[in-house]
């Protein structure tokens, strides 16, 4: 399971380039919060 990255949304001005670029990037889900968030799903994968 993918996600978007937390801090692409403010002060922007002070992290670098490539920062910014990473953090909009989807990262794939911890395997210790899949369980979790698959609770939290409307329909089952």
């Amino acid at each position: 399971m993918l996600h978007k990255k937390a801090n692409k949304s403010h002060i922007l001005t002070k992290k670098a380039s490539k920062r910014i670029r990473q953090l909009g990037k989807p990262a794939e889900l911890s395997p210790a919060d899949r369980k979790t968030v698959k609770k939290m799903l409307p329909y089952d994968f």
